[in-house]
């Protein structure tokens, strides 16, 4: 009797020796039936396909799609495992989407250049970006025919003309499901359901009003998400990747978001976020790194991987993935996000890291060349340099020039309508001002012939000219929004303080020329660099003059600007599209080149806005390209900043603002 405890002991051990057996067999085979997935994503390639610089002439080794397709190549063979997706904003962009969109055109059963690059590359999947509607919907349409591979785009709508938007239909299939074998650990082969989900931001109908209104609607991108990734998931999703063509910023959620990705991360059932538009580079990027919900050391936003790779090329995304088979289903149980850049910046310039893929470069070799040749077609003559070096510290002649030919354009627009006796204001921002593009990203054109090469130089964009009509208080408002663009600076303190704010796109530093005005820098920014309102008391816009007497905020004038900002780019107060009223049938650039090759051309500054003189013994520090310290103008001071042991001084001069 007193063995049978010792008997029943041993047996129970027995048993629990055999069923940690069978566990660690059943773990082992689970171990053993993860994959590994790799997700490489390109964004904003805007048809820089060759590493070519249209704009400088010359080749590039820090843009162009014949790079980053080395890096896709080289990322591919370190896996066993991998798709290659597209976020967007693909066919405009450089002169060679114009010279193909407007010059060449796509005949019948031909293949645009952008797609041949991608069916060779073998593009599992894309999304449309708000660029890619710039040339209208048929020439879209008869760009997506060369795709080898589906495209999404889940929140624009075709616009059937009532109200009732449960019978809205989607303009392109909303997202795809596409069942692909993957190998995994075991050595075998598993069907693996990827369900590619795309966005675009709403903003699309009234920045491209022109080409959109009538035809299709755009809708919420959150909300959007929440109805279609669940459904995504019932038909058999084992993974759910969202390709939003919008920016990640942690601004409270206002519903139809242009930037929308921060919180499209909030939404449950997405796997993995490949993002782009706003031209930044995550995980790197320091900002979008110190949001709440953020882990820049593992590329995830609220746990979810999230990858931005730069723009023109500059960046490969990387998002690797493990599987596990959980419940008879795959699911994402680890991921680690990463980018590949294709140069990086030593001592300012550019150096290569990879070298470009000739037979890339070779697949679109007529295309480049023709757009060679149709860039550089003499327009006019300018007897002064004209440049963007100082276009964010003082009135400027890049963007003067584009004012000047707005408002000449305009006066001859206006005539024999009922706007003809309103006077005529223009606003232009500078396009190329340095900043995330890098030290050299600049307008420089010397004195003499002005090619259409310079034009692109000059207006980087294909918009379209409008004009609206508002009163002087919007004129204002309108102004201390472009006035987000800088620092608040205090007079008291004596280090040095910078007076960009880095977070504000130069493209939303709008000049209205036709009045004066000054910007009082001391006062905190009306609106945050989204638009947002944060201090509804702040007025930096000071002394605000028409034809000399102070500005009558009553008055009706009408502004010159581009379809962009007319239809509610960059979040502007009352630029919605409803204040509008000449659609103009030429494109801003258009009127630039006219205005050129006018006996009217002028390319001289009128100094129409500066900064309020009541800063004191502040130093602003004001940073623009090495070169442009021949020529500053008297209000800036070459300022040398002292040298920190153990580091570089920046390549980049630095300026000191005295007014």
């Amino acid at each position: 009797m007193e063995r049978q405890p010792i008997t029943f002991r041993l047996i129970t051990m027995v048993v629990f020796v055999a069923a940690g057996l069978v566990n660690a067999a059943f773990a082992q085979d689970k171990a053993d039936r993860q994959i590994q997935l790799r997700i490489l994503a390109t964004t904003d390639i805007h048809m820089h396909l060759v590493d070519y610089d249209y704009y400088r002439d010359e080749q590039s080794v820090s843009i162009g799609f014949s790079r980053v397709a080395t890096l896709i190549q080289q990322a591919r063979a370190e896996v066993t495992n991998s798709v290659l997706v597209d976020n967007g904003d693909l066919i405009q962009g450089a002169p060679l989407g114009d010279y193909v969109a407007y010059e060449h055109g796509l005949p019948a059963h031909s293949v645009h250049p952008a797609f041949r690059i991608m069916n060779k590359l073998g593009y599992d999947a894309a999304n449309l970006g708000n660029h890619e509607f710039n040339f209208g919907l048929p020439f879209l349409q008869q760009s997506l025919r060369g795709a080898n591979f589906p495209y999404v785009s889940a929140n624009v709508y075709i616009d059937d003309g009532d109200d009732d938007p449960s019978n809205d239909q989607h303009y392109i299939q909303p997202y795809v499901i596409v069942a692909t074998e993957l190998s995994a650990n075991d050595g075998k082969q598993y069907p693996i359901n990827i369900g590619y989900i795309g966005f675009t931001p709403p903003q699309i109908t009234f920045w491209d009003m022109d080409h959109l209104k009538g035809n299709v609607i755009a809708k919420d991108i959150v909300d959007t998400a929440r109805l279609l990734v669940p459904e995504m998931k019932a038909k058999g999703a084992d993974l759910v990747i969202a390709i939003p063509h919008s920016g990640l910023y942690d601004t409270p959620r206002r519903g139809m978001d242009e930037n929308a990705s921060y919180h499209l991360a909030q939404v449950d059932g997405i796997d993995a976020i490949l993002f782009g538009h706003s031209h930044r580079v995550f995980p790197g990027d320091p900002e979008i790194a110190s949001y709440q919900g953020v882990d820049s050391e593992m590329g995830t936003v609220f746990g979810i991987p999230a990858v931005m790779p730069g723009f023109w090329g500059s960046h490969l995304g990387l998002v690797d993935l493990t599987l596990t088979e959980q419940d008879g289903r795959w699911q994402r149980t680890a991921a680690k996000t990463s980018v590949r850049a294709i140069a990086t910046r030593v001592d300012g310039q550019f150096k290569p890291l990879v070298e470009a893929d000739p037979s890339i470069n070779a697949l679109v070799m007529p295309e480049h060349q023709a757009t060679l040749n149709y860039m550089r077609q003499k327009v006019g003559q300018t007897p002064v340099r004209i440049h963007s070096y100082f276009a964010l510290a003082a009135d400027d002649p890049s963007v003067q020039l584009v004012n000047n030919a707005q408002r000449w354009y305009a006066r001859k627009a206006v005539r024999g309508t009922e706007y003809h006796e309103l006077p005529i204001l223009s606003a232009a921002a500078p396009f190329k001002s340095g900043g995330r593009a890098g030290p050299d990203y600049y307008t420089d054109i010397a004195a003499g012939d002005i090619a259409l090469i310079h034009l692109k130089d000059l207006y980087v964009y294909p918009n379209d000219l409008k004009v609206v009509q508002l009163t002087g208080a919007q004129v204002v408002q309108w102004l201390e929004r472009s006035a987000g663009q800088f620092n608040q600076i205090d007079p008291a303190v004596k280090t040095p303080q910078e007076l960009i704010n880095r977070a504000f796109p130069s493209y939303n530093f709008d000049v209205i020329d036709g009045i004066e005005y000054q910007i009082d820098l001391t006062q905190p920014s009306r609106f945050d660099p989204e638009g947002a309102l944060l201090n509804p008391e702040a007025q930096r816009i000071r002394n605000v003059r028409f034809n000399g007497q102070p500005l009558d905020l009553t008055q009706s004038f009408l502004v010159v600007t581009n379809n962009y900002r007319a239809g509610g780019g960059g979040q502007f107060p009352n630029m919605d599209g409803s204040k509008t009223v000449i659609h103009a049938p030429d494109k801003n650039r258009a009127v630039v080149a006219q205005y050129l090759a006018s006996a009217d051309f002028d390319p001289t500054i009128d100094q129409n806005w500066q900064f309020s003189d009541n800063l004191g013994d502040a130093t602003v520090l004001f940073q623009t390209a090495p070169i442009a310290h021949q020529l500053a103008p008297a209000n800036l001071l070459p300022y040398q900043p002292p040298a920190q042991d153990g580091q570089q001084q920046q390549a980049q001069f630095m300026l000191r603002i005295n007014p």
